[in-house]
């Protein structure tokens, strides 16, 4: 994988309240690689789930911030525990 973790990220997050289309937060960080610890480590499960990073072009949902804090390029010191993906609940799909 050839994946830039100094890159500026933006990373959108779902808000409690509003259903699937409410209102999202926002936060800029020098870093993906910040942000991507941001995501993991500190959003409780149910907003990461609804969580997505933008680093330039590339847009990253819930498990792919996961799958890049959890690869082996990943430059930053991990938290002792950290949740997999298969730890996760999925958000229900609207039909």
């Amino acid at each position: 994988m050839d994946f830039d973790y100094t890159a500026a990220a933006e990373l959108f997050i779902a808000k409690r309240s509003g259903g699937p289309r409410g209102p999202l937060g926002y936060r800029r960080f020098a870093s993906a690689a910040e942000a991507i610890r941001f995501a993991v480590e500190e959003l409780p499960g149910a907003r990461m789930l609804g969580a997505f990073m933008q680093v330039g072009d590339l847009r990253f949902d819930a498990e792919g911030i996961r799958s890049l804090y959890h690869h082996h390029d990943y430059p930053l010191q991990r938290a002792e525990h950290s949740p997999a993906v298969g730890d996760l609940t999925p958000k229900p799909v609207r039909r």
